[in-house]
Order: C-alpha cells, then sequence, then structure tokens
C-alpha cells in the first residue's frame, strides 16, 4: 500500500432498512478494474449471535478489520459466511517468481552433481512447481488502497441485496406468524366462555365429591360451600388468558413495527408457553368443559410451538 492514508470504506446505503429481517439469506456483488476483478460472496443461516466467518485472500489481511466493521454495523445476528475472489486479468494475471524458480533450478542443479546426474533441469517442469506462476506480490501490494476502497463498495452492495432477501423472508415468516397469532387469540376467547361457563359447574360437582367423601360426618353447609367456591377459584384460568392476550397483542406490535425483535419475541413465547402450562394445570376435571379445555390449551401451547420454530429465523 502507497504511504497515503487509504480512503474510508463506504459503510452505509440508502436501501439499508431497520424493518424486521430473517437471517436467512444469499448475495453476491461483484466489481471490476484495468487488470483485476473483486467478487464478495455472503450466506447468511439463523444463529442465535453474530457468527461471523470471513475468507479473504493471500495479501489481504490489513482490509480485514475494516470489513469485519462494515458487516457488523449491518448485521446483528446469524451465522454468515462471507468470501471475497481476487482475480488478475490479461498479462497481471501471469508472472514469474525469478527468486522461487533460481531455488528450485539451484537445488535441481546440486543434486545433479552430487548423484552424477547427466540430464539437464526441466524448465518446464520447474515452472510447473508451486510457487513458480502466480501473480507478483507487488503488484497486490501496489493496489491494495485502490483494492480497499472497491472493495467497501462491493460489500455495502452485498449486504444491501441480503437485506432486502431477508426482509422478503421476514415478510413471509410474518404472514404466517400472524396467522398462528390470530388462532391463538380465537382459542383463547374460546377458553373464556368455556371456563366462565364450567365454573359454577365445577364448583357443584367438587361439593358433591365432597359430601360424598364425608359421608355421615357433620360439616357446617356454609364452610362447604365455602371451600367449594376457593377451590374453583384456585381452578381459575381468567388471569392467565388475560396475560396470554396481552402477550399475543405486544408479539403482533413487534412483527409490525420493531427491528432485531427475534430474542425479544423468543421471550414472548416464553412467557406464552408458561400462561398456557398453568392454564392446563388448572384444567377442572376431566370430564364435560375440562376435557375441551385441556384439548383447547393443548392446540394452544402447539400453535406456540410453531412459532417459537418460525422466530428462531427473525434477527
Amino acid at each position: 500500500m502507497s504511504g497515503s492514508s487509504p480512503k474510508p470504506m463506504h459503510t452505509t446505503s440508502a436501501s439499508a432498512s431497520a424493518g424486521l429481517k430473517s437471517m436467512t439469506g444469499y448475495a453476491q456483488s461483484r466489481a471490476a478494474e484495468n487488470g483485476w476483478s473483486l467478487r464478495v460472496t455472503i450466506r447468511s443461516v439463523n444463529h442465535r449471535f453474530l457468527d461471523l466467518h470471513l475468507r479473504m485472500p493471500e495479501g489481504f489481511e490489513p482490509l480485514e478489520p475494516r470489513i469485519r466493521q462494515i458487516i457488523r454495523e449491518r448485521v446483528r445476528r446469524g451465522h454468515l459466511d462471507v468470501t471475497v475472489h481476487y482475480e488478475l486479468a490479461g498479462p497481471a494475471a501471469i508472472g514469474v517468481n525469478r527468486e522461487v524458480a533460481a531455488a528450485y533450478l539451484k537445488a535441481a542443479t546440486s543434486l545433479r552433481k552430487e548423484f552424477r546426474i547427466e540430464s539437464e533441469p526441466d524448465v518446464e517442469s520447474i515452472m510447473r512447481l508451486p510457487g513458480v506462476i502466480g501473480a507478483p506480490n507487488a503488484s497486490l501490494e501496489s493496489e491494495l488502497e485502490r483494492l480497499e476502497a472497491v472493495l467497501g463498495r462491493c460489500m455495502v452492495e452485498s449486504l444491501d441485496k441480503l437485506d432486502r432477501m431477508r426482509e422478503e423472508e421476514a415478510d413471509l415468516l410474518r404472514q404466517e406468524m400472524s396467522a398462528r397469532l390470530r388462532s391463538i387469540a380465537a382459542l383463547a376467547s374460546n377458553l373464556t366462555t368455556l371456563a366462565e361457563r364450567a365454573r359454577p359447574a365445577f364448583a357443584k360437582r367438587l361439593e358433591t365429591r365432597m359430601k360424598e367423601l364425608l359421608g355421615e360426618a357433620q360439616i357446617d353447609p356454609s364452610r362447604l360451600a365455602q371451600e367449594a367456591a376457593l377451590a374453583a377459584e384456585r381452578s381459575d384460568v381468567s388471569e392467565e388468558l388475560v396475560r396470554l392476550r396481552s402477550h399475543v397483542q405486544q408479539f403482533e406490535g413487534l412483527l409490525v413495527s420493531a427491528s432485531e425483535a427475534g430474542k425479544k419475541l423468543d421471550f414472548l413465547l416464553q412467557e406464552m408457553q408458561r400462561e398456557a402450562n398453568t392454564l392446563l394445570s388448572k384444567t377442572p376435571g376431566n370430564d364435560g368443559e375440562g376435557l375441551e379445555i385441556t384439548r383447547i390449551g393443548l392446540e394452544i401451547k402447539s400453535e406456540i410451538e410453531k412459532l417459537r420454530e418460525q422466530v428462531q429465523n427473525i434477527e
């Protein structure tokens, strides 16, 4: 690189978006200058954190920290495989490393003398040995400052394309998750009606059962009714349903307006799962309304699990 300070790479783009993004995507960009070309490829899949794997050609090491910074400014989570390809074209693509060739020839001459070999070294064979033919390092060093600017533009272009693909994927996920949220809301509404209808019946069944267990024992009827009412209260799922509906509304809000919402959505799903588990543990009885409440509760849990699978791919 020349002695002058390198120009900063471009790091932003008008197409950069703050909307909901998937962690799955692919993008590629190319650039060509006199005598060389660059290609940047990015593949992204889901990961709990930013897991960046960067592969660059030999000699590009001075550019790596800045490239990593550009990527981190644009991507927060996901497993990213970023590959930079660099190729020389035309006469610049072929060069002879004379120092390496001379070392091979010197070694061959020494072996000829030591073992009294008559034949002369084969130049064509030496040309095929590792390191003899290739682009001279001086060419890369002299172009590194220019490469830095072009690579920065390629990286931003690739990240723009990656963002567009991840946003499109997120739109599809948003539609699927919204449908599941509507299903959970409808099931919760059914449960509210069913639980209200089941509560008096459960209290009555519980009172009858307690009388059967007590038999001839004397007990204050008002105390018996009170205990039955308390047991019915403990089986009430109205609070769980209120919190579940609240989580559904928060979830919907994040889908519409938030960026980098994956961790928040995952937390909400944990809370929704907790409410569903509590609801099932309080199911009143194994007949009639109780069985129906259990069935609906299990269906809600199933929808939450499907949402969890989809959220794993949201940044």
